[in-house]
């Protein structure tokens, strides 16, 4: 091995006992708004964790393959030690769904996604072992390739390591979009401290009761708790909702509106979970904004977020294993990939409809539209139509041939009778 086990597992254990230190100092910013950003606090906003939440479990779910190329077809390479790394146990620890997880999460808060590929003497992947973004610092060999230090290890070179990075100025190291979107994320977590603070310290009242100026002063503040106790025992509660009330001396009860403040206030908060859904791409209703929703296009909405917003993060990962994981004699012949295809189906009326029309014009087989469905194959369905209507338009249009219709007996007749 390239890279012994017992400096593993001492690596796992610096990181464990090191990465809380390290944090506050490396991955924190103070925004405008005087809050300290980091990815632990950014990730308590609800939105942002939803963001965050959303992409990396859209991915963990989808069925991640190795294909081998043969001639134009391809097929599934289940003999290929990868095969068992990527669909069942990158480690001993987590399972598939676990890891990609962890590593679109690392990606999505930090930038950048570091996994470290144990291999044997022949190079063969036997597992990925996710590193602490903290615990790695990247440097540039003299041969422009990235070079990997993990806790003061010796550099290690790129074979070594799966390196999965957002948008890059560098070419080297992704942004991390907590960092450089500090200013957005400070301000949605003043504007939650001072809503909490506000409903600490603040009163918040449903009404109140008033009397008539006229009427005298009660006299202690027993009478006046006395007054206001017999009605919520009374009228307050939902179970008490609806009850007529008799109110004497005067008095009347006016309920209390929604401030501007509480207003302003709630309008924030909206605005600020918009403006973090914008730095993910997140469609608004699939971060509960409804508040101008139709549901009109919906349909169209998912499927816009599977190819404007997943699909880039899928292809980062599906390149980098390509490229981290498959030996360079194997990428030609081999590659990566995930399977997005049930993401993109709508609804039940549209798919039978869209089969129908390929399966009319020959394209898709019986068995072709059985496995979109995940539905095992039939005797019989990989046989293919073809429209019978359809000619070369190279050629000329050959002209109808057919047999002349025999006589009728009264044709017959008429015939001889003109003869005679």
């Amino acid at each position: 091995m390239f890279f012994s086990k017992q400096l593993l597992s001492n690596l796992a254990m610096t990181q464990m006992g090191s990465s809380g230190w390290v944090s506050s100092l490396l991955g924190s910013a103070r925004s405008e708004a005087g809050q300290v950003v980091t990815a632990h606090s950014a990730l308590s906003l609800t939105v942002l964790q939803n963001c965050v939440s959303l992409l990396a479990e859209s991915i963990a779910q989808l069925p991640i393959e190795i294909y081998e190329r043969k001639g134009d077809d391809r097929v599934l390479a289940i003999d290929h030690p990868l095969y068992a790394i990527l669909k069942y146990q990158p480690n001993p620890w987590q399972t598939p769904f676990e890891y990609q997880e962890q590593s679109q999460i690392a990606v999505g808060l930090r930038g950048n996604s570091y996994s470290f590929i144990d291999r044997d003497s022949s190079g063969v992947v036997q597992g990925l072992y996710p590193l602490d973004h903290e615990a790695v610092t990247v440097m540039k060999g003299s041969d422009l390739m990235p070079v990997y230090r993990v806790y003061g290890s010796d550099p290690m070179p790129q074979r070594l390591m799966h390196h999965v990075r957002w948008m890059s100025i560098n070419g080297y190291t992704g942004l991390s979009p907590i960092m450089l979107h500090a200013n957005a994320i400070g301000h949605a977590q003043a504007i939650q401290q001072y809503a909490g603070k506000s409903f600490m310290n603040g009163t918040a009242l449903s009404g109140v009761i008033e009397r008539p100026a006229t009427a005298p002063p009660l006299k202690d503040q027993g009478s006046v708790d006395k007054i206001t106790d017999g009605w919520n025992a009374k009228f307050g509660g939902a179970g008490n909702a609806k009850k007529v009330a008799l109110l004497q001396e005067g008095m009347t009860f006016r309920p209390l509106s929604m401030t501007n403040v509480d207003a302003a206030l709630i309008e924030a908060l909206r605005l600020s979970t918009i403006d973090i859904a914008r730095i993910y791409k997140i469609p608004a209703h699939m971060v509960n904004e409804l508040e101008r929703a139709t549901f009109s296009n919906i349909e169209h909405q998912e499927i816009q977020f599977v190819i404007y917003t997943l699909l880039p993060w899928i292809k980062r990962h599906e390149q980098a294993k390509t490229r981290d994981l498959l030996l360079p004699s194997e990428r030609n012949q081999y590659f990566i990939e995930y399977n997005v295809a049930g993401l993109l189906r709508g609804d039940q009326a549209s798919r039978y409809a869209a089969y129908a029309v390929g399966r009319q014009w020959g394209w898709l087989s019986i068995n072709d539209i059985r496995r979109l469905e995940n539905m095992p194959p039939v005797k019989g369905g990989d046989v293919y139509l073809s429209p019978l209507n359809m000619v070369d338009a190279s050629k000329p249009i050959p002209l109808p041939v057919s047999k002349p219709a025999e006589p009728t007996k009264a044709e017959i007749d008429d015939i001889q009778r003109i003869l005679t």
